[in-house]
């Protein structure tokens, strides 16, 4: 039986090699050589594809080519600091884009824009460590991922999902005081809070 390749990405941004199908595929950048994953990104543009797109078609680790990478589900993708492609992904795209806007009471941003306020807020710069931030529990949407103990779990609800490598698995009630350690970056935070409907894995729920 044939390894899975180290290309499914985890709600903390990790590339890891797990047999866990994904709903979407993306990238950020050149990460390999050969087939091996060298580097953690290669530029502030990440971003959400769809898995087929036109019939176009292209080979993975391609040389000197983006890495493809897959996410179990969007909520995952957006957790990891991704945001969907403006190409395959236009009327998400703009979707996204325009909630952004009205929820943090910007301009309409350019992907430029978008990209360097999520780098910001991914990671902490020159380093490969993810950021946190503190929110209210009463105020978070579904599809914002927060750590519960040291693991990733998806806001579904009333209750919190885990995330493994292995899919959703342990839920439990979702607090309604206090406030979570987020993962998801702020600026996609606001734009679930302004109704972007997200895509949730059903096994979360």
């Amino acid at each position: 039986m044939t390894s899975p390749a180290r290309n499914r990405v985890t709600p903390l941004g990790d590339v890891v090699a797990v047999p866990l199908r994904g709903a979407w595929t993306g990238n950020r950048g050149n990460l390999h050589a050969g087939r091996e994953i060298v580097r953690f990104h290669a530029s502030d543009l990440w971003i959400t594809c769809a898995l087929s797109f036109r019939g176009r078609w292209a080979r993975q680790w391609r040389p000197n080519r983006f890495t493809w990478l897959y996410f179990h589900d969007e909520a995952v993708s957006f957790a990891a600091g991704h945001r969907p492609c403006g190409e395959c992904r236009r009327p998400a795209y703009v979707d996204y884009r325009d909630r952004w806007a009205a929820e943090l009471d910007v301009p309409v941003p350019s992907a430029k824009d978008m990209n360097r306020r999520l780098h910001g807020e991914r990671i902490v710069r020159g380093t490969h460590r993810r950021r946190s931030h503190e929110l209210a529990w009463s105020g978070l949407p579904d599809g914002t991922f927060v750590l519960d103990g040291d693991l990733p779990a998806v806001v579904a609800g009333s209750h919190l999902t885990r995330w493994t490598v292995s899919g959703y698995g342990t839920r439990s009630r979702r607090p309604r005081h206090g406030t979570a350690q987020v993962i998801t970056p702020p600026a996609t935070v606001a734009v679930l809070r302004a109704g972007y409907p997200v895509q949730i894995d059903p096994s979360a729920f």
